[in-house]
């Protein structure tokens, strides 16, 4: 019973909608053959509309003479109300067909703090300045953040983590985890042979927030081999820009990306060690549910990400 009193209350308020906006027609053209051209109807069925409001009603809306039509003064008064309205959907209408010239609109991605930075930012920064109607929010997260639960419309991963049913796009080139160390750290406590030759040194762990888990440090023999090891030591952050900076102060080995170490390696705070057995693997990706049909803002924002050559 109730289903069927809303769907007749929505057809009913289909049909008054469509009869005001043949009111507003034949009382701007003062003409019901105008109107009817106007509206693309005959003019039989536009007088047959209006009769059948005025009826409903029970007012006479509109003066007809053999030369003009003229509304009423009730006319008038539910004209007065009804152009403001008709105004201003025509205006958001207009706005919402010129967004897809101008894109507008908020993107909220989540990635690790380094994707943030290294990537992220770096691309997404021009867009905010060629486009003042786009809004982008990186939400920094090393979990394996659901997309719909924090209302994201994206999200970063390398490009081996992203879970089937997404749509993945490369956005950066490959990576390479190095083990590295302050000069002064090795002088005192040497240099690693092999992944295993870790458990005699200080480490800087990284905790992950997907479990609360230490990061076990991934490595890879000559035969393609994984080797995972489980490091120790005083320092422990949850981020990798700490990590580094506590390997810089010289206080152990940290396993970071070679392309965050950059500057480091360059003015010799930083050296690596263990380089045989840090291979390369895909970079980040963006991923993003297959069945998101991305906005005007969003598509500029996939324009800028996507990773060229």
């Amino acid at each position: 019973m109730i289903l069927d009193h809303q769907i007749r209350a929505s057809l009913m308020l289909r049909e008054n909608i469509n009869d005001l906006i043949a009111l507003a027609a034949v009382a701007e053209e003062r003409s019901f053959t105008r109107a009817a051209a106007r509206l693309n109807v005959s003019q039989s069925a536009l007088s047959h509309t209006i009769k059948g409001l005025e009826a409903r009603l029970g007012l006479r809306l509109l003066t007809r003479t053999t030369r003009s039509v003229a509304p009423t003064l009730e006319g008038e008064d539910l004209l007065a109300t009804l152009n403001p309205c008709f105004e201003k959907i025509e205006a958001r209408l207009q706005a919402l067909n010129d967004a897809r010239d101008q894109p507008t609109g908020t993107v909220r991605i989540v990635a690790v703090e380094y994707a943030i930075e290294t990537i992220l930012w770096p691309k997404l920064s021009p867009v905010l300045k060629a486009h003042p109607a786009v809004n982008v929010e990186l939400v920094m997260d090393y979990g394996y953040t659901d997309l719909a639960s924090s209302q994201c419309d994206a999200g970063v991963r390398y490009g081996e983590q992203v879970s089937e049913g997404m749509i993945s796009m490369r956005i950066g080139p490959d990576e390479r985890m190095i083990c590295v160390g302050a000069p002064e750290y090795f002088a005192v406590a040497g240099v690693p042979g092999t992944p295993q030759e870790l458990g005699a040194h200080r480490c800087i762990n990284l905790r992950l927030s997907t479990h609360g888990a230490l990061y076990a440090w991934e490595f890879e023999d000559a035969d393609g081999h994984e080797i995972r090891v489980r490091v120790q030591g005083q320092a422990c952050f949850n981020t990798i820009n700490p990590v580094m900076r506590a390997a810089v102060d010289g206080h152990g080995l940290a396993l970071i990306p070679e392309r965050l170490a950059e500057s480091h390696l360059a003015s010799g705070a930083l050296a690596t060690c263990l380089d045989a057995f840090c291979p390369r693997f895909p970079g980040f990706h963006l991923y993003y549910p297959s069945r998101q049909r991305p906005s005007s803002a969003f598509q500029v924002v996939l324009d800028a990400l996507r990773e060229r050559g």
